[in-house]
């Protein structure tokens, strides 16, 4: 039978060559070194292995050292920390390894330990043993004391300070996100460094007792070296105690320098590494751009140099070759200083001077200002970002109506109330409130005060009676039925609203063009007919206004442009557009104003309130106007309040329904004093919508 469908392997036992290939890869490299030098900690090694390994310490420590004055910054370098570590492991290691080579064959001579050893033991000795003891103890000094403790000092600085801008360097982040530019590959890169660097410095901070603890560990390991190796060749081979001294100390002298040696040069990279906060490019280039280019500093160095000079018993040729140095490079960096820039009589070099004017003259369509207070919101409170929740807040909004929202720009305010907020709109103030950090909003749904202690408001959004309570009372506040929020749904509430009410504001001619660039291929060719030959894009946006105004969706966007393809040719009042158009939304106008039970409550207006209102208007054809006495227009707004208000008892949130001719006008008064209640006409009510009739005014 033929094979059509996929092969299942059972034997799953890696291959030879499968093996080669895990044992080439880093992890498991690194995993048979640290292994290594367990096994150096416990099994003794020969003399020619441990040269082999003090070379490969020596060389490593270099190559750090290399390559942290190379970096051109400090994360370039994220794992210096573990390579701290395992060097320090991999020093001890071979610490424990000489040691137990000097106390096992001392007794042979110096050569007993390593040709590396012997040879660090004479070379820095010089034949005389308390050269070599005050060499090394110097070493151990300057390790411990100054390399090590600064740097470790300027990791924890480093680390202490990062840690406190991470809030306003995250709120940054969002803000360019929110704002557009950057976008969301640019900002997660943006939060992944900083991250690192906050992690990189924490590591550093701790990463640097290990220097100091190796720093110890050399001295005891010295004196155990001296002191035990002298007992054991004089007690146990009857070596001469002069002879075992001068064996057992060359030896161990040596192993302390080869050992602190690396681990100076480790300390000096290490010191590098965590210095080059805020220095730009390699270290080599930023010394000479900083301590090289000025012209009075180089000439002040070379008059000192040659004013020390000319002093009786000091050396000439070094003082004079300074001076000379300095004061030639210092006339060099002058000549450079002096001759005029090219580059600065091009017109292209004053372009980038116009570009900050234009600039501040953009204007952001929504703004978030925030107290210093509420910093925390931006960046995590209990899992609920700020702005996650208004990521949601525009997706929501662009389900619900069809549009979608300019970004929102969230930059803080020291002018504000440490706990304080004000919503923008197009630079303009729409709304202002107050939260509170670490409290929730509790609110009793009858609308009546919370009986719960805390701090009595009102909410932001919607006026109604609030408490901010505290967070132990949560679970009584659930218990009494109490709805509870936190303060970033506080804030995003009333944003919601306040984007809501100005919506139309929002629709601008280039998101007109947007909406219609997107449309659907097969919606396009509508929107090509009729745009521009029959009505214009500003038409077009008017109509949306107007919609998105009584707060109807325009998601449906190409029965709007087929509603407003029918009535275009018969008129140019967006009034009747609106109406044509409202007219195909039925189905959704019905769907969207239905209650609970899936009827659409109605509050109907009564024939004679509807000749009172056709009566009212005045003007011809499609000017007409509504010129009704202010006291009946008095007696009409306090009937529809009573009427609504009964109906609200009741659980309904009917509309007002009306006769097309005077749907407009109406509406134009219910917006006043009730903008939330929609007015719809009888040409809106779709055949199949079910209608439930809960009062008439």
């Amino acid at each position: 039978m033929a094979d059509t469908g996929s092969t299942y392997r059972y034997n799953t036992a890696p291959s030879p060559k499968d093996v080669w290939g895990m044992l080439a890869r880093g992890e498991v490299a690194m995993a048979l070194g640290i292994v290594g030098i367990v096994v150096l900690l416990i099994l003794p090694i020969p003399a020619f292995v441990l040269d082999f390994l003090l070379t490969i310490s020596i060389g490593s420590s270099i190559l750090i050292l290399m390559t942290s004055i190379l970096l051109k910054r400090p994360l370039d370098f994220t794992s210096f920390p573990t390579v701290l570590l395992v060097a320090t492991l991999f020093r001890l290691a071979l610490n424990i390894a000489t040691t137990r080579l000097i106390l096992s064959h001392g007794h042979e001579g110096a050569h007993g330990a390593g040709a590396v050893i012997e040879t660090f033991g004479k070379l820095m000795m010089g034949g005389n043993f308390a050269i070599g003891v005050i060499v090394f103890i110097i070493l151990v000094i300057v390790n411990f004391v100054v390399i090590t403790k600064g740097s470790g000092r300027i990791a924890e600085v480093a680390a202490r300070f990062t840690l406190d801008a991470m809030p306003g360097k995250q709120m940054a982040i969002d803000a360019d996100l929110s704002s557009g530019l950057i976008d969301q590959e640019q900002a997660k890169l943006r939060r992944k460094e900083l991250e690192q660097e906050s992690t990189f410095f924490g590591a550093m901070d701790g990463a640097s007792k290990f220097v100091r603890g190796d720093a110890i560990a050399g001295l005891i390991i010295l004196a155990v070296n001296v002191i035990g190796g002298i007992l054991i060749g004089v007690l146990q081979h009857n070596v001469p105690i002069a002879e075992a001294f001068s064996s057992y100390t060359i030896m161990s002298i040596g192993d302390g320098l080869v050992s602190q040696i690396p681990a100076l040069i480790i300390s000096i990279a290490a010191g590098f590494l965590v210095s080059k906060a805020g220095v730009e490019g390699s270290a080599d280039k930023a010394l000479v751009s900083q301590l090289a280019m000025n012209p009075v500093a180089l000439g002040m160095v070379a008059a000192t140099a040659g004013v020390l000079a000319l002093i009786p018993g000091m050396p000439i040729i070094p003082f004079a070759a300074l001076s000379i140095g300095a004061g030639v490079l210092a006339w060099r960096r002058a000549q450079k200083a002096s001759e005029p820039e090219p580059i600065a009589i091009e017109p292209a070099a004053a372009e980038p001077e116009d570009e900050p004017i234009g600039q501040t003259l953009a204007i952001d369509e929504i703004k978030i200002e925030l107290g210093y207070g509420l910093l925390p919101l931006i960046n995590d409170l209990e899992g609920r970002r700020l702005t996650d929740q208004i990521k949601a807040l525009r997706r929501t909004l662009a389900a619900d109506f069809g549009f979608v929202m300019p970004s929102v720009r969230i930059l803080d305010n020291m002018r504000l109330p440490s706990m304080g907020y004000c919503l923008r709109i197009k630079e303009m103030e729409a709304g202002s409130g107050e939260v509170r950090i670490g409290q929730l909003m509790a609110m009793d749904p009858r609308g009546a005060q919370v009986d719960l202690p805390g701090e009595h408001v009102k909410e932001p959004a919607f006026g109604l009676p609030a408490t901010w309570i505290d967070d132990s009372l949560r679970e009584e506040a659930s218990f009494r039925g109490y709805t509870i929020v936190d303060p970033a749904t506080v804030l995003t509430t009333h944003l919601t609203e306040i984007l809501k009410e100005n919506m139309p504001d929002l629709v601008t001619y280039a998101e007109v063009q947007k909406l219609l660039k997107e449309l659907p291929p097969e919606q396009k060719k509508l929107s090509d007919d009729l745009i521009p030959t029959v009505v214009s894009a500003t038409t077009v946006q008017r109509v949306l206004q107007s919609l998105l105004r009584e707060r109807v969706s325009i998601r449906d966007l190409g029965a709007i442009l087929e509603g407003i393809g029918e009535a275009a040719p018969h008129t140019t009042s967006i009034t009747m557009l609106v109406e044509q158009v409202r007219g195909r939304l039925a189905r959704q106008l019905c769907y969207a104003y239905r209650g609970d039970d899936g009827a659409l409550p109605i509050v109907s207006l009564s024939p004679e309130w509807e000749n009172a209102f056709a009566d009212a208007l005045v003007g011809a054809g499609e000017e007409k106007q509504l010129a009704l006495a202010p006291s009946r227009l008095q007696d009409f707004i306090r009937n529809v309040r009573e009427t609504f208000e009964r109906a609200a008892l009741a659980g309904d949130t009917p509309v007002l329904l009306t006769s097309p001719t005077v749907r407009p006008y109406v509406r134009s008064i219910i917006e006043r004093f009730r903008g939330q209640t929609p007015v719809m006409s009888q040409n809106e009510i779709h055949p199949r919508a079910r209608l439930k009739t809960v009062g008439s005014i």
